[in-house]
């Protein structure tokens, strides 16, 4: 079995022992390339049919190709589709321009997918997030376990051998699954390009210039490249020094406002 294909079968795996294990539980999928590979990977867990809701956390602030590739992928591949808002602090004006990042990313993330796990009881939600891509995310587990108050103990995590997990809700509100944990970006994009995954075309250089990592369209900014294909894209993360959320709002990804916004329940 070659790299790639053990990668895969290690997220598949993860992926149907949470659905064996939650008889409520949905994906987050934030459009972009890590949580689409996952999505990819669902469909071929469960033979093209994914049977749990898909839910994009929608802060009124996405780029319009992320919308729009939303709603067509939805379609062609049959996904029940779930969109999470915050109506009350979108009607109260809350964004990126009333308040610091943290503020704008505890209301209109972190809030509206409380509000939606509440509303819908779900006892574990899977997640398109790498141990590789940020610090504090290096602390994950597969099963990581939220209080009542959705907040992460990221201090007290449980151990996790020879893929003994812990799945189980029993003393937690929910579980945050990570099915992608062990993959890095630029297995990711190897994986796309093995696979032909559709992108979102953020992602490819025009003008010399690309995103790296998309988000809301007024917290990303673009870097310089001049990978207009998967396959340049591959060679570039082969050999660059630069982060990967280098593009990324700088007082959002500091590593202590990062850490404290995951604590509270952030993706």
């Amino acid at each position: 079995m070659d790299e790639l294909t053990e990668l895969e079968s290690r997220t598949i795996y993860v992926v149907r022992e949470a659905y064996s294990r939650f008889k409520r539980i949905g994906m987050l999928w934030s459009i972009g390339k890590d949580s689409t590979s996952l999505l990819w990977m669902c469909r071929k867990a469960f033979f093209g049919k994914i049977p749990f809701p898909v839910i994009h956390i929608d802060t009124g602030y996405k780029f319009r190709e992320i919308y729009e590739f939303r709603d067509r992928y939805a379609r062609e591949w049959g996904l029940d589709l779930m969109v999470a808002r915050n109506e009350k602090a979108l009607a109260a004006g809350t964004g990126p321009e009333t308040g610091s990042k943290l503020d704008c990313c505890h209301a209109l993330k972190t809030q509206a997918l409380i509000d939606f796990i509440a509303a819908h009881r779900l006892d574990a939600i899977l997640l398109g997030i790498r141990r590789d891509e940020h610090g504090i995310r290096s602390k994950e587990r597969y099963f990581s376990p939220r209080d009542e108050r959705f907040q992460w103990d990221y201090q007290n995590q449980p151990p996790e051998l020879w893929d003994q997990f812990k799945s189980s809700t029993e003393g937690h509100h929910h579980l945050r699954v990570h099915p992608i944990l062990h993959m890095t970006e630029l297995d990711i994009w190897r994986y796309v390009e093995r696979e032909g995954i559709p992108i979102v075309d953020l992602y490819f250089a025009k003008n010399g210039a690309r995103y790296r990592s998309i988000g809301c369209a007024c917290c990303c900014s673009t870097v310089e490249s001049e990978a207009d294909t998967v396959d340049k894209i591959i060679h570039e993360i082969a050999t660059t020094d630069v982060s990967e959320r280098a593009g990324r709002a700088q007082d959002k990804e500091n590593a202590y406002t990062m850490q404290k916004l995951r604590a509270l329940g952030y993706m």
